[in-house]
């Protein structure tokens, strides 16, 4: 076996994709858009003896003040009861790590969070990491079942939303393929960030991320208007046996008028179409941490009898000591500043 730099987009995600586990976090797209960004993406594959990919894995270097780092997000893929492959799989990330002068490596993988698992990682020489990265605790809606096994399945309060919705003839829906389209969702997003209180993704941000998966026909821009007015509108990416319910953003009259939902079904029945088993919803909060920012919008999610996915927390592969104690600290601070 060896592992080297990966060239080919169609290999790479043919063997992403094969695994159930996967998501965006590892595909080919998802590189591309932080290279359009001006990072350096680090693509590696193992290759056994028949040249038949193994493993692979796809990260970003990040530099900050406190330290540049390698960040790995949904990630290795490979064959985790492998365990000579997974330790080979390691050394080479704490490498590619040292060449690209990072303080740490941060690895938040698709494995479930269990003893066995932390056990795992503290074997590697990995330790827990002061700040997450990205998703660690989805709520995943099933949509092997049938249309009507998932619509019963949702809260009854959901139901006599998406019923009114459907009856309210202001309301129409649409989607868009076109990167363009990210101009008014940037501003449909402005709106929400004011209402809610958080920072929003910059237009060019979200512009380049569209622009990525577009290119292999893997995302969708969905609207909902109420006579022309924006209400809502849901940002999906689809990778795998996955759709990700990535971003949204809606208006104050969206509140009124949820034609929203309507988006979540029009996304649900595209997925179907492409025989996508999962609709994630992406992060939730413990049900009784009532305190959490995102506590109301982690009901609104389990509202949709979604099944609760908790991956392993994100892992730090330390390779410069001595820095990596002042990231720490600084970390674990803006983590209790920021409740997160």
């Amino acid at each position: 076996m060896k592992i080297i730099d990966a060239t080919d987009q169609k290999k790479w995600d043919k063997f992403v994709t094969s695994h159930d586990e996967a998501n965006f976090l590892q595909s080919w797209a998802w590189g591309e858009f932080h290279e359009s960004r001006g990072k350096t993406v680090v693509r590696r594959i193992a290759i056994d003896e028949k040249n038949k990919i193994v493993a692979a894995y796809v990260g970003q270097v990040e530099t900050a003040k406190r330290g540049t780092y390698l960040a790995i997000a949904g990630g290795p893929i490979l064959d985790w009861s492998d365990k000579k492959l997974v330790k080979s799989i390691f050394a080479d990330i704490k490498e590619q790590g040292k060449k690209q002068h990072c303080v740490f490596v941060r690895v938040r993988p698709q494995i479930t969070e269990c003893d066995e698992n932390r056990k795992l990682f503290a074997d590697l020489g990995l330790k827990p990491a002061p700040m997450y990265l990205s998703v660690e605790y989805a709520g995943v809606v099933d949509i092997s079942k049938t249309k009507d096994e998932v619509f019963a399945g949702f809260s009854q309060s959901l139901r006599h939303g998406f019923r009114k919705a459907h009856k309210d003839e202001g309301i129409t829906t649409e989607v868009s393929t076109d990167p363009k389209s990210v101009h008014e969702f940037y501003q449909t997003q402005m709106e929400t960030a004011t209402r809610h209180k958080f920072v929003a993704f910059s237009e060019d941000f979200l512009q380049k991320q569209f622009e990525a998966f577009a290119k292999y026909d893997e995302i969708r821009l969905y609207t909902a208007r109420y006579e022309g007015k924006v209400l809502a509108q849901n940002y999906i990416i689809f990778y795998g046996d996955e759709a990700s319910y990535h971003y949204a953003a809606s208006t104050a009259l969206g509140m009124k008028h949820r034609g929203g939902l309507l988006l979540h079904e029009m996304a649900m029945d595209d997925a179907r179409a492409r025989g996508i088993k999962r609709y994630n919803l992406w992060g939730i909060t413990d049900v009784d941490d009532k305190k959490h920012r995102f506590y109301g919008v982690s009901c609104f999610k389990r509202s949709f009898g979604v099944y609760e996915l908790k991956y392993l927390h994100a892992h730090d592969l330390i390779i410069e000591p001595g820095k990596y104690r002042i990231s720490y600290i600084i970390e674990k601070v803006r983590a209790k500043i920021r409740h997160v």
